[in-house]
């Protein structure tokens, strides 16, 4: 299927927040893609899991390390979506989320520049 960058974008917010209501049951608040060169850069407002904002003021380690784990398994699902759903080769995802400002930011890196899947028109 040959995408455009408008549609595209569209549909990998969709990809993007399910995947979180999948993990979290939460959607996010916010949203915006972009592309540079062979990467896809997503920065989004989510909305922290009470219990894990809670737990954040009693034992930070606890949670950073549950954050952790979470990314990951949220890059795994990504990846599995660009790859099957868009028939993108994915080198690498990097991901971080900050719980006080509760902004996640995610550069993925492809084999060729995004054009070569994503029409620009």
């Amino acid at each position: 299927m040959s995408w455009t960058a408008g549609p595209f974008k569209q549909e990998l917010i969709k990809d993007y927040n399910n995947i979180n209501l999948l993990l979290f049951n939460i959607g996010v608040k916010s949203q915006r893609i972009d592309f540079l060169g062979d990467k896809i850069l997503i920065f989004a407002y989510h909305k922290r899991i009470p219990s894990l904002k809670h737990l954040d003021e009693i034992n930070r380690f606890v949670t950073r390390m549950t954050d952790i784990a979470i990314i990951d398994s949220y890059k795994e699902h990504l990846r599995k979506v660009l790859e099957e759903k868009y028939g993108m080769k994915v080198l690498s995802i990097l991901k971080d989320y900050d719980p006080i400002t509760e902004l996640s930011g995610t550069i993925i890196t492809l084999d060729q520049d995004t054009s070569a899947y994503i029409s620009r028109v």
